[in-house]
């Protein structure tokens, strides 16, 4: 990849002072980049092996509260250390910030050294592993919607959130002239990122004003996540560089669409696309068909990993090109997953169930072990969904609440099977933990609605 860092460059430009400072990263349960910035000679002499963080960062939301009722965490236990681990094949410059160089880590247990097994990059390399032993590759692709709003983030914060006004005045999608204005921010997105070693291919609007859409090029499922993660961040950076916020907040107005992250996938065998075969309809071959059937049967226990929080789920309505079933369709915008490219050797699976606030790592490892257990059973996939299928009343639904999709993920023996225990009751207890803080809030809805009125 391009710009991409060797730890023997990473030596060489620290030595000769281009580079500084090196940001030490792992990628937290909600998909954020954490971690420390440390000395670049530090960094190339010592800390390149190992170092540490506090495990309350694999058990924290959004706010970094600290809630009860995880096992591997807590005030009983002290909150002790994890190893931060890094992984020198990730070293990247970073070009929008000075003198800087990135290294993403591994999270492992300080005693054992073993990976710790609800950190999501560990979680994503399991599927991988378990994949690879079947002989196939995984190669994904998202892609990130946001918006762009006229406000900084901090002006914003302090209007409490209230003046929300996108930078543009109305529906942009694929609109030249629109996204023109929006290139002093979009164009250093791109070409930042493509030189910190990211395949960018594009961006262009999205189908709402101030609304934006970055692709990446299609790569092994690990660095599709990796590269999500790392575009996810630097997009809130340059923006906020420039004096606008961006937000990957799936629904920030009732009135306006969503943001989404899809999610094409892929499987490749020996260097040959494995979903391909000319001889089949749609050119899908048998194993692919497998693989989509177990995607498809096992959507609604994963979907708290495609939908982590309350605002996640207000984003599937009709007509906003959100999907509310769980079926196929061939090239249909209105279905839960999307087959492409049918007939080509491009062939693949689109899921567009996942939103913008979605952890990579955790939505690509559900929906690999779904497509496993897919292919192991032979699981026989059912005729494409035709039409409108937000019409469909036999097709099945989406989980439409975060209460829904937590019973499902607390109750989902497949899911428990392929990640453990342990793993889902970690993520079965953030899920709670996501609704019992919403439910203490009395929002501005119930105010306006009832405070004259009731």
């Amino acid at each position: 990849m391009p710009a991409n860092l060797s730890f023997d460059d990473l030596k060489s430009r620290v030595s000769e002072g281009s580079i500084d400072t090196v940001l030490v990263c792992f990628v937290d349960m909600q998909g954020r980049l954490m971690g420390k910035r440390f000395h670049g000679v530090n960094f190339v002499e010592n800390s390149y092996k190992e170092t540490h963080c506090c495990n309350y960062l694999l058990a924290t939301d959004l706010e970094m509260a600290t809630p009860d009722g995880y096992a591997s965490t807590s005030w009983e236990t002290g909150y002790g250390d994890y190893v931060m681990k890094p992984d020198l094949d990730t070293i990247r410059p970073v070009p929008w910030l000075e003198g800087t160089a990135m290294v993403l880590c591994d999270i492992l247990d300080h005693h054992t050294h073993e990976p710790i097994p609800h950190s999501p990059r560990a979680m994503l390399k399991k599927q991988i592993a378990r994949l690879k032993e079947l002989g196939f590759d995984a190669m994904m692709a998202t892609e990130l919607e946001f918006f762009l709003f006229e406000k900084s983030l901090d002006e914003l914060r302090k209007d409490g959130f209230r003046d929300l006004q996108p930078i543009s005045g109305y529906n942009e999608d694929y609109h030249i002239f629109q996204t023109t204005k929006e290139e002093g921010i979009m164009r250093p997105i791109r070409n930042h990122l493509y030189a910190a070693g990211l395949p960018i291919e594009n961006s262009k609007g999205e189908a709402e004003s101030g609304q934006e859409e970055l692709n990446i090029r299609y790569s092994a499922a690990l660095d599709c996540a990796d590269y999500h993660s790392i575009a996810k961040h630097a997009i809130k950076e340059i923006a906020w560089q420039n004096g606008h916020a961006a937000s990957f907040l799936p629904k920030w107005h009732k009135d306006r669409v969503g943001s989404s992250s899809h999610v094409h996938q892929s499987l490749w065998k020996d260097g040959e696309a494995a979903f391909f075969d000319k001889d089949r309809d749609l050119g899908m071959s048998e194993m692919m068909g497998h693989y989509m059937a177990g995607l498809i049967a096992y959507a609604p226990d994963y979907t708290y990993f495609l939908a982590p929080y309350v605002n996640s789920y207000k984003r599937f309505s009709k007509g906003t090109f959100a999907p509310t079933k769980t079926v196929w369709s061939v090239d249909n915008r209105t279905a839960g997953f999307r087959l492409c490219g049918d007939g080509t050797k491009g062939i693949r699976v689109e899921c567009r169930i996942g939103g913008s606030d979605l952890n990579p790592y955790l939505a690509q490892a559900a929906m690999l072990a779904a497509g496993i257990k897919g292919i192991e059973e032979k699981m026989e996939l059912a005729a494409p969904t035709r039409g409108d299928v937000y019409e469909d009343a036999k097709a099945g639904d989406i989980p439409q609440t975060l209460r829904d999709a937590t019973e499902l993920l607390r109750n989902s023996k497949f899911l428990r099977e392929v990640m453990g225990d342990d793993v889902i009751d970690h993520y079965t207890r953030a899920a709670e933990w996501e609704q019992e803080e919403f439910d203490r809030v009395v929002t501005d809805w119930e105010i306006a609605r009832g405070f004259e009125r009731a």
